[in-house]
């Protein structure tokens, strides 16, 4: 039995091999010298206080478990992620019976550029855009509250889109 498994194990290596198996996830297609990146809190040119909160943690929660650069502090990177928030907004889409608002659609676009550490530029992505629709409460107590958890949880959600869509960029399509 032992020596079954021995061969069954031995053939589907070499399959694997012969077959030009190799793991995914780890091969990069950055510039030479490349080792680690920055990401400094993006900037705001937007009215909504914070926003820049959640747009810079979904970047750097990115990239830190993606693990296939380092992300460390500016002085130490190899290259600067900057980020500026263009333009944010929402408007309602769709009403109950009364007129009222029962859900709301956020959009938010983003500039992104990507420097060595001298200043040279890498590459931009100009005018990013994610949206996400978001559920208002009709409660007359909790509703402001539970109406703008929903508002950040999409902010949060576009964050994460945009910085899934650069991770891809950075590794893949350089």
């Amino acid at each position: 039995m032992a020596i079954v498994k021995s061969l069954i194990s031995a053939t589907l290596i070499f399959i694997m091999v012969g077959c030009g198996y190799k793991m995914v996830g780890k091969e990069t297609h950055l510039p030479p010298g490349i080792s680690s990146i920055a990401i400094p809190t993006f900037k705001s040119k937007v009215l909504e206080p914070g926003i820049e909160i959640p747009f810079t943690q979904a970047f750097l929660n990115e990239f830190i478990l993606d693990k296939r650069v380092k992300v460390v502090d500016r002085n130490e990177a190899d290259a600067i992620l900057e980020g500026v928030i263009k333009s944010y907004e929402y408007y309602s889409i769709s009403y109950d019976r009364t007129g009222l608002a029962i859900e709301y659609r956020a959009t938010a676009v983003v500039d992104l550029t990507l420097r060595k550490r001298d200043g040279e530029v890498i590459w931009k992505q100009n005018d990013l855009s994610e949206t996400r629709t978001y559920r208002v409460s009709a409660s007359a107590q909790a509703g402001a509250v539970i109406t703008e958890s929903n508002k950040d949880a999409a902010l949060v959600q576009i964050g994460r889109l945009m910085a899934g869509r650069i991770r891809n960029r950075f590794f893949y399509n350089f």
